[in-house]
């Protein structure tokens, strides 16, 4: 893909500095709280991120032991924990962070000696307001890039709904009952979730990288379709082409993908407007978004049938991001034929908005995901190498096409 410089790039250029250091988000997305190192934000990168996705009912008494990958290593860590669709303070009693024994992705096992407790201004518990994200501290734990770390949290008392992500395509572990989060050996972990509580993400400090890229977008980012606890998402696989550039291009990813979410409409979680702040301007060293959004406003319901309603919720992305001197890439909604939502009118709205993505000269770079996994036979279909039976998400093999047809060099001037 050619790549596409505009005359704003010179003042992305000018702020490029500014795109290291992550602002408050806005009261609109839920307030975030950053409690380390304020003042040296820009020596910490974006590793793994989750967007919250809705809440569950608290499991007061259990240990939670969630294991998220890295895109990026570096010399310590610090855990972003969330309250940001509670209705009570959260009270969690203790974090602690460890490496997964490694070459067993579906173990609640730490490696030996890798386990550490994570603090919040020195304290070991945290109480986490409601609307609001904390950081913990420093943990000096080496974090390595393209490897599963252990973040485990327990709460004693039920704290109200828990902030959750919904679908982690991720097992991740619980014990029933006690603080079991130093258990280094996961024996006590019986049960396994298939979402992500209460942790939303993790940046390392010192990484041998430029910043990171957010991918904002609905179920195809999230990773449905791909193969379990495996980390074949498209930005999974977008990070592993990433680390094979030079550190000066090196970029962290971090998945800001909810299934079922829309551009303009809380569902499937916060819309991608009320969300941007929190789950991508605000992250930390963040210096691109690629924006996958937009089917589920067309076919969803209700359904968005003025395409100018989502041009405009793309204009207004664009314009937040380049507020901070973040660059944005549009990414082209890709084809569902066959889809039990499909309609010939739902097609006729998806081909006006691909048309203006591509021609309306409002991205800083344009993905053409749609060109990429259309089938030339019939291009309201995906490829049938791609499509893993519903005609709508991707298998490993069409989320290899995604990560693959992002030109790296549009992500960072």
């Amino acid at each position: 893909m050619t790549r596409v410089i505009k005359a704003r790039d010179l003042f992305t250029a000018l702020v490029t500095v500014l795109a290291l250091v992550p602002p408050a988000a806005s009261a609109n997305a839920g307030s975030t709280s950053l409690t380390a190192h304020d003042d040296d934000q820009a020596r910490w990168t974006g590793t793994w991120e989750t967007a919250p996705s809705g809440t569950a009912p608290a499991l007061p008494g259990a240990s939670i032991r969630n294991v998220v990958h890295t895109s990026v290593g570096g010399s310590a860590a610090r855990v972003r924990v969330s309250n940001r669709l509670g209705n009570a303070p959260l009270q969690l009693d203790a974090v602690t962070v460890a490496l997964q024994e490694w070459g067993r992705p579906m173990s609640p096992n730490a490696a030996p000696g890798s386990l550490r407790v994570a603090t919040f201004a020195g304290r070991r518990s945290v109480t986490v307001p409601v609307g609001q994200d904390m950081v913990s501290d420093p943990v000096d734990l080496p974090v390595p890039a393209d490897a599963n770390l252990l973040i485990s949290v327990h709460t004693s008392a039920d704290s109200g709904p828990a902030t959750y992500h919904r679908s982690a395509f991720q097992a991740n572990f619980l014990a029933r009952e006690g603080d079991r989060t130093a258990d280094e050996p996961g024996t006590a972990y019986t049960v396994t979730l298939d979402n992500w509580y209460y942790v939303t993400g993790v940046d390392v400090l010192d990484a041998p990288a430029a910043g990171s890229v957010v991918a904002l977008g609905d179920s195809l980012t999230d990773g449905t379709g791909s193969t379990y606890s495996a980390n074949r998402r498209w930005p999974d696989l977008l990070a592993a082409r990433l680390r094979t550039l030079p550190a000066y291009r090196r970029l962290g990813v971090l998945n800001a993908g909810i299934s079922g979410n829309r551009l303009l409409l809380e569902n499937g979680g916060p819309s991608a407007l009320t969300r941007l702040d929190a789950d991508a301007l605000s992250r930390a060293g963040v210096r691109a978004v690629i924006v996958l959004e937009g089917i589920n406003d067309i076919k969803g319901t209700p359904e968005q049938t003025d395409p100018l309603a989502i041009e405009d919720a793309y204009r207004r992305i664009v314009e937040r991001a380049h507020a901070r001197g973040i660059r944005v890439v549009g990414a082209t909604i890709t084809p569902y034929g066959g889809y039990s939502a499909y309609t010939e009118r739902r097609e006729a709205i998806r081909l006006t908005v691909n048309a203006f993505i591509r021609n309306a000269d409002l991205f800083d770079a344009v993905v053409d995901f749609d060109a990429a996994v259309r089938d030339p036979a019939d291009p309201h279909r995906i490829l049938p190498a791609y499509d893993p039976g519903d005609h709508l998400h991707f298998n490993d093999t069409g989320m290899r096409a995604l990560a693959d047809d992002i030109d790296l060099d549009t992500l960072l001037l």
